[in-house]
């Protein structure tokens, strides 16, 4: 049987219509189209897609099962590697990881792996309804800081394996950067939700408006009778560029934006917290983040959206697909170009604040490509003379995140880098015994998936550790 070139196209909204709903963009496979593109499958023995993937899932045993219509069967495979895949079905970057190993993909367009991992977990939600069951304990506890990605999965797997696992989170919903970052049109909240629901059943409690470093410390922690500790608790501190006028009113950081959006529900014709709606905004950075922010602002009722970023389109981070469908829902983008200040203006007569500012506009700078920096990307440089201005009405800074340092000045002993990131060894373990750490509290800002994959190690060291004692 010939094969397909190209992968099965995903369902979706059409650009003019979902750019003002936050209902979910990408619509999912069918069961034919599904059972389709799993054909297109080579079935290669020496399995390279599998190192492409940083929690290890068995791609051609899960995409045979597809073949073979036994749905639950694939679910089944993914789920002995990755306690969320709903999740990674549609957030994670497929395309620089394990589709960009596909044998297929050397005369071909890849396999759709993200796309049929989405439609086999979608799948076991519509369909199953038994729950998940939880294994006899163990007896041995463990705590884990943070629900996002890195430490839902470090709980999964030590669940798994018979461990009373407790997860903290900081915030009122369990999820993380996955219920507060991510927007509803991309990745809905009852996926989250539902994926978290599933590691309660395992046994896993989840402790929210729990502040670890206030509420508790982690030395608290071991008092409680905990025998090692987790830390996933994310790169929440926003970074700025700390140029002329951020402090004006109608300037967000990414994180905040998101925040009121995404977890607040700032998008609702009443909301409890409010948000910039409609006029000119300007997001500036380039990755996913920014794309989330300007495509959210656009929901919002933004007349018109800029991404303003200081490379070219070739070294833009964002996930391709988010590229496209910003492009496709109309946001503008504004290339090697990089703001030196925000504008704005202050009205001792304005009944709203005659104290602050509000910002009117952004003058940026024009950039070219010079040498390569230290990541291997042309270094952007000025080009004297070419200033220039937009007329907006807020900012949205998407530049990058920190970890917080809250942990870190509350924990006696534990070792951070310049960045703030918390240090460990290739096992997860911090400078401190017993206790780990991963995902974007020692990376920085990075992908969901690599995040788990950071959990999943330390669970395997947890484990180690704690049977070798």
């Amino acid at each position: 049987m010939a094969i397909e070139p190209k992968k099965h196209a995903m369902p979706s909204q059409a650009p003019e219509v979902r750019a003002h709903n936050f209902s979910e963009v990408a619509l999912g496979y069918t069961e034919e189209i599904a059972v389709a593109e799993a054909q297109r499958c080579l079935n290669c023995k020496n399995r390279p897609c599998v190192s492409g993937c940083p929690v290890n899932i068995s791609i051609p045993e899960f995409i045979a099962k597809i073949k073979e219509n036994d749905y639950e069967g694939a679910y089944k495979v993914i789920s002995l590697s990755s306690s969320l895949p709903a999740v990674c079905g549609r957030v994670c970057p497929q395309e620089t990881q394990c589709e960009s190993k596909c044998t297929l993909g050397a005369r071909f367009e890849p396999v759709g792996i993200g796309r049929l991992e989405r439609f086999v977990a979608d799948w076991h939600n519509n369909n199953v309804t038994e729950k998940a069951e939880a294994p006899e304990a163990n007896g041995h506890r463990v705590a884990i800081i943070g629900s996002g990605p890195s430490g839902l999965t470090c709980a999964g797997d030590l669940a798994k394996k018979g461990y009373k696992v407790t997860v903290y989170e900081a915030l009122h919903k369990a999820g993380g950067v996955l219920v507060y970052g991510i927007p509803e049109f991309r990745l809905p909240k009852a996926i989250v939700a539902k994926e978290v629901e599933t590691l309660r059943e395992l046994g896993v409690d989840v402790e929210t408006n729990v502040i670890i470093g206030k509420t508790l410390t982690v030395d608290e922690l071991f008092d409680m009778g905990y025998e090692a500790v987790f830390i996933g608790s994310g790169a929440g501190l926003p970074r700025f560029m700390n140029i002329p006028g951020e402090a004006y009113k109608g300037v967000y950081s990414a994180n905040e934006f998101l925040t009121r959006s995404n977890l607040m529900k700032a998008y609702l014709d009443d909301p409890k917290t409010p948000i910039m709606k409609g006029g000119t905004v300007a997001v500036v950075g380039g990755g996913n983040v920014a794309m989330d922010a300007a495509r959210t602002a656009l929901r919002l009722g933004a007349e018109k959206v800029y991404i303003v970023y200081r490379r070219s389109m070739e070294e833009l981070p964002a996930r391709r697909e988010e590229v496209e469908h910003a492009e496709e829902e109309g946001i503008e983008f504004r290339l090697l170009c990089n703001p030196i200040e925000i504008l704005g203006y202050s009205n001792p007569d304005d009944p709203r604040d005659p104290k602050n500012g509000f910002v009117t506009g952004i003058r940026c700078i024009r950039m070219e490509l010079g040498e390569p920096d230290a990541s291997g990307r042309r270094s952007p440089v000025e080009i004297p003379g070419s200033e220039f201005e937009l007329d907006v009405d807020a900012v949205i800074m998407a530049i990058g995140t920190s970890p917080n340092p809250l942990i870190k000045s509350t924990t006696d002993g534990l070792e951070v880098n310049r960045r703030g990131g918390i240090i460990v060894n290739e096992d997860g373990l911090t400078s401190r015994e017993a206790v780990y750490a991963g995902g974007d509290a020692v990376t920085g800002a990075a992908t969901v998936i690599s995040a788990m994959g950071a959990g999943k190690v330390a669970a395997a060291a947890i484990d180690k550790y704690l049977n070798s004692k």
